[in-house]
């Protein structure tokens, strides 16, 4: 190779150098600007969460618990509305959104709607409910699937019922959920389905209040396949 094509075939990598070199040294400022402001979001979303939700929280919390003990005694007006003076769940909402507390009262007032009758209420409401806790979570899949039986929409409560089952993966409440799905693959016509989740009830959660009569709705069941 000539000294020629060596100094040919070097220009190119040389070019590629000075322009890297050039795009870091002309962009500096906006590199700088970039980082500042990744830093900066960082720091006002520390003082968000520590300072404005945390004074938010406590608020909410010591407002809560009144519209709770409505609740817990099935007034469910005054637990949705609030009564004497004292917020009831809706207004906790509207008043404390992103809160834990007001994230809860979604799924207290889905309940309350729920027991009223009013299920497209109660549905959004637990829709809204985005919480961690299995249990209380896994009864939201399965309240929303109750309120989908009541508007005879039998297939979105299958969905429910399915979520609240994958859900619980417990003993306590995957048989109740499972047995409801059987009722709802039965008011289907689905006597296969419907047998099939009777007995997984039976193998999977023998000791289960639910399986000490579930004999029963697997002949029942079984009969009409």
């Amino acid at each position: 190779m000539s000294a020629t094509e060596l100094k040919t075939k070097a220009t190119p990598a040389n070019t590629e150098t000075v322009k890297s070199g050039s795009f870091v040294q002309e962009n500096q400022k906006s590199l700088l600007f970039i980082a500042g402001a990744i830093v900066l979001m960082v720091v006002i979303y520390i003082a968000y969460t520590k300072f404005y939700l945390g004074d938010r929280e406590v608020k909410a919390a010591n407002q809560i618990h009144v519209a709770q003990d409505y609740w817990a005694k099935k007034e469910w007006d005054k637990a949705i509305k609030g009564a004497d003076s004292y917020p009831g769940l809706e207004k906790i909402i509207a008043d404390y959104s992103n809160t834990k507390t007001a994230n809860l009262a979604y799924f207290y007032l889905g309940v309350a709607y729920l027991n009223k009758g009013e299920y497209r209420k109660a549905i959004d409401n637990f829709n809204n409910y985005r919480g961690d806790d299995m249990m209380v979570a896994a009864e939201a899949y399965g309240n929303t699937g109750d309120a989908y039986v009541e508007l005879k929409d039998y297939d979105k409560a299958e969905t429910y019922f399915k979520k609240a089952i994958d859900k619980a993966n417990n003993q306590f409440l995957s048989p109740v959920y499972l047995k409801k799905l059987g009722l709802v693959y039965e008011a289907k016509n689905d006597n296969k389905s419907a047998a099939d989740t009777y007995k997984k009830i039976k193998t999977d959660y023998p000791t289960s209040t639910e399986a000490q009569s579930i004999d029963a709705y697997i002949a029942r069941t079984e009969t009409k396949s």
